[in-house]
């Protein structure tokens, strides 16, 4: 028996390695026997395999006593079975005791393999108990090997599960080397001939929201929740947040005190832009909210198409377009519905079009009321409401003598009148494919966010300037919720960490892609 002590303690020294317990191992010794024994006796057998303490192991195979052998492996016949006891009889059960060092090399090596195939079969299923609930969880490791664009890594966890990112799942940004830590989110687990692969991404919306759940303890704690993330890997991520507690401020908490929270997430996926907005259940407010950093005039809604009509002014248009139409197409896949955007001119000219030729569609909408402009005086206001006349297409056409007319307005808010209408409809030189010379330019009417309500953004490497600038454009203020908002507003939120003007001339002015 002496020569099974080494055995078995080679087997304990691998069951320590793969994290088996000591029943684990007595069943892979017994199940590795049973090959050997197999091998030994030309097929499966009955036998009694028992484990002592102290390291040995007794081996007894058991055959039925028959007149007529049928399978060498379970049956004795009755003249063998009486060669070492003249009392056994047709079906009893003989027993032969077998020595370990009795078996052959074949015999060792089947149970070799049997064993190995069992720790295999176990590591298999334990990555499948482990990681079948994971999915969405974030998960570090190390870059082992880098084929063909796919991302080979050692997890820490389970150094025997095989885990890659492909092309697809990574960050066009990034670039990594061979044994380099790396952190992705679980996307699935995916059944091979090999066993079970884990397929991480760094590309998923999931990994942002994993990294805010690390770098936001509001998020953690069930606080602060992300009810809607959309992300072009790379480029840009909208994130829609909303509290559950009112004395907690969702973007702020997101942003953290002076963007530290924000820039955390931002330095892990190399510089991509991130928007955090307040998540409402409107369609109408969510929509202007996720058009920041731009500010809308307007919003129409078709519940029936779930289109979106936004109205920006000119100055706002390629803000929210985005670079080749990235933060409007974000803003349709963060509220799920599609959003038609429109200059406030080509929205005016659109109206005045149908208009000339009889078109059914109604676009008084492009109108306002005079209550909108910021330079008349209540005064001035309140006698043109008093006189019938209460938006601005009452005076399109009004000139300095009409106004005078009307009783409360004296010369001088006859000339303010007369300035604003100037300024509204002033003719610009129509670029090629825009709408005829002539179209009116829409009134700015009260902005989306008051002062200080603005969504949170994080900085574009590409867009923000100098190293200087950038670091300048990363605090972040997280403003008074209670100061200067109406009901109707955005939620007051931390002042945005990117001036709008870094983008706002990137793209020429044009209606974005539906």
């Amino acid at each position: 028996m002496s020569d099974q002590i080494p055995v078995v303690e080679a087997f304990r020294v691998m069951a320590a390695n793969k994290s088996l317990s000591d029943s684990e191992l007595h069943d892979l010794i017994r199940d590795g026997i049973h090959a050997a024994l197999a091998r030994r006796f030309g097929g499966p057998v009955e036998a009694e395999i028992a484990i002592l303490p102290e390291g040995d192991i007794k081996i007894v195979v058991l055959k039925e006593v028959v007149e007529t052998v049928e399978d060498p492996a379970r049956e004795a016949s009755l003249e063998e079975a009486r060669w070492d006891d003249p009392d056994f009889q047709v079906g009893d059960l003989l027993e032969i005791p077998v020595e370990f060092s009795d078996f052959g090399r074949n015999a060792v090596m089947a149970a070799k393999q049997r064993i190995i195939q069992r720790v295999r079969e176990g590591e298999r299923d334990r990555i499948r108990e482990e990681f079948s609930g994971m999915v969405g969880d974030l998960v570090s490791g190390e870059v082992q090997a880098i084929e063909r664009g796919k991302i080979v890594v050692m997890l820490n966890r389970v150094r025997e599960a095989e885990a890659v990112i492909p092309w697809r799942e990574q960050n066009p940004r990034e670039r990594f080397r061979q044994g380099e830590t790396i952190r992705a989110v679980l996307g699935k687990l995916e059944e091979t001939p090999r066993g079970p692969r884990l397929i991480l991404s760094r590309a998923d919306p999931l990994f942002v929201k994993a990294l805010f759940a690390i770098e936001v303890p509001e998020i953690y704690q069930g606080i602060v929740e992300i009810k809607e993330i959309v992300r072009e890997a790379g480029g840009r991520t909208k994130v829609a947040v909303s509290s559950k507690d009112d004395s907690v401020d969702p973007v702020g908490a997101c942003v953290g005190l002076k963007g530290s929270r924000v820039q955390a997430v931002v330095s892990e996926l190399s510089g991509e832009r991130i928007d955090i907005v307040p998540w409402h259940p409107d369609p109408e407010i969510f929509a202007r909210r996720a058009l920041a950093p731009a500010k809308v005039s307007k919003v129409i809604s078709d519940s029936e198409r779930h289109v979106i009509t936004a109205i920006v002014d000119e100055d706002q248009l390629s803000l929210a377009i985005g670079r080749n139409g990235q933060n409007v197409r974000l803003a349709s896949q963060l509220i799920g519905w599609q959003i038609d955007l429109y200059s406030s001119r080509d929205w005016l000219a659109r109206g005045a079009e149908s208009s000339l030729f009889g078109g059914g569609d109604d676009y008084e909408v492009s109108d306002f009321p005079l209550s909108e402009l910021e330079d008349i005086q209540p005064t001035a206001l309140a006698a043109l409401q008093a006189a019938g006349i209460n938006t601005f297409f009452d005076v399109l056409d009004m000139d300095r003598d009409d106004f005078l007319k009307v009783p409360g307005i004296g010369e001088e808010d006859a000339a303010v009148l007369l300035t604003l209408i100037e300024e509204l409809t002033v003719e610009e030189e129509a670029p090629e494919g825009a709408p005829p010379a002539g179209a009116s330019k829409a009134a700015a009417t009260a902005p989306l966010f008051a002062e200080g309500d603005e969504a949170a953004v994080a900085p574009d490497p590409d867009e923000a300037g100098s190293p200087e600038e950038q670091a300048e454009a990363g605090a972040v203020d997280v403003a008074d919720p209670t100061d200067g908002t109406d009901e109707t507003d955005v939620e007051a939120v931390g002042a945005a960490v990117s001036e709008a003007d870094a983008v706002a001339g990137e793209e020429e002015p044009g209606k974005a892609p539906d």
